[in-house]
């Protein structure tokens, strides 16, 4: 099987035809949700079609940073609201917290 003989192909090929976003922009949102998916191969080619589209390598290291970043905010957020279901107590000293 190819990825070719995928609707995601299309879908792709039509999101990328919109002209609302450049492609710099296109190229960095790419990335950085091939990064937080863990998709490896994706991840690298939309690295390489960046840079060769002229995209900085100091932007697409920005880039990965913003995606890890909001990333481990959602990871947070969702392990708050778990303690929070279950009504635990966070305690934190140095900062290194433990639940109670």
């Amino acid at each position: 099987m190819k990825f070719e003989n995928f609707a995601a192909k299309k879908m792709l090929e039509i999101a990328h035809e919109g002209d609302h976003l450049s492609d710099r922009e296109k190229q960095l949102i790419g990335l950085a949700v091939c990064a937080t998916r863990g998709c490896i191969a994706c991840s690298g080619g939309r690295i390489r079609r960046a840079l060769e589209s002229g995209i900085p390598q100091e932007a697409v290291i920005q880039a990965i940073d913003v995606a890890s970043a909001v990333n481990a905010g959602v990871t947070t957020a969702i392990a708050l609201q778990g303690i929070e279901k279950e009504n635990l107590t966070i305690t934190c000293h140095d900062e290194a917290c433990t639940t109670c």
